[in-house]
């Protein structure tokens, strides 16, 4: 189901599964992050379930905590977002130590490519940049996140960039709202 109207980045709140017609292929992107062939073709088969719970602590700062899971297989996986643009580190059982930022961001103040910045249904307003380095692994992903509106629907959307060495690919992963 498209997004409703009333959800936005300040109120991701809810299920989201990712539409793999509307999604780039996300293979190359996991084989360069050096995900094992068994995850990413069980991911590929997988249905994935974002869970999101959003809020603002005290020091006005937003966490967005995200539970990933892939259905059948059970692989699951946690992103914690602190909007702070301030490393914080994670561990991964699939992608390994991770550091990474994120931040409320307007299009104009992202630094890198074009594709991040393009696409997007709110071209004016903030959206959630959130920036990962591997340690160890040689990669860095870039995304910003908004909402598009593809084939008449409005959709939260995540445009992916990852680089390791001269290499990078980009990926839109789209998600429909489920409640």
């Amino acid at each position: 189901m498209a997004a409703p109207p009333e959800k936005t980045l300040k109120n991701l709140a809810g299920k989201w599964v990712m539409n793999k017609t509307l999604s780039d292929d996300t293979d190359r992107i996991l084989q360069m992050q050096g995900v094992g062939w068994f995850y990413r073709r069980a991911i590929a088969l997988a249905t994935i379930t974002l869970t999101v719970t959003e809020y603002t602590k005290d020091d006005g700062v937003t966490h967005i905590d995200i539970s990933q899971v892939a259905t059948p297989g059970g692989i699951t996986s946690v992103e914690n977002r602190t909007l702070d643009w301030e490393y914080h580190d994670h561990t991964d059982k699939i992608f390994g130590k991770v550091k990474g930022k994120s931040r409320w961001v307007k299009l104009g103040d992202v630094d890198d490519d074009e594709f991040l910045k393009t696409g997007w249904d709110d071209v004016e307003g903030e959206h959630v940049q959130s920036y990962a380095e591997s340690d160890g692994g040689g990669w860095t992903a870039d995304q910003v996140w908004g909402f598009e509106i593809l084939d008449g629907k409005r959709y939260y959307v995540r445009h992916v960039v990852v680089r390791k060495g001269d290499d990078w690919k980009l990926a839109r992963l789209v998600y429909d709202y489920q409640k």
